[in-house]
């Protein structure tokens, strides 16, 4: 079994407001997506691997991409650059800008204030 949940993007917009919302008990409101393409969305909330931790940063050390293996789309994390022992791994989430703001507090010194 996959260790996260593909849906489309319109069942990834209604679980993420149940999310949101608390719907999941001990979930906090966390969601973990990502999305693959225009249609498809990987969801980790409920079940994936440690990747889904790694937090959003304005200036990340790492990027994100969607590769197709095999006839199936992966995200490969890769480091832009030599990491430190013990460095946290970060990636810019490219979130669409949208009217509601999701607020950054990545500590960056050129953090944008927002991740979206």
């Amino acid at each position: 079994a996959s260790p996260w949940q593909a849906i489309r993007s319109m069942l990834a917009d209604a679980k993420e407001k149940q999310y949101e919302g608390g719907a999941l008990k001990g979930q906090g409101g966390d969601c973990y997506m990502f999305r693959v393409d225009e249609e498809i969305v990987l969801d980790a909330t409920v079940r994936g691997n440690v990747a889904r931790f790694i937090n959003h940063c304005c200036t990340p050390n790492c990027y994100s991409k969607v590769v197709e293996l095999e006839g199936r789309k992966h995200i490969i994390i890769f480091a832009q650059r030599d990491l430190d022992i013990g460095e946290e791994v970060m990636y810019d989430y490219k979130f669409p800008v949208e009217k509601a703001k999701i607020p950054c507090h990545c500590g960056s010194p050129k953090c944008l204030g927002v991740m979206n």
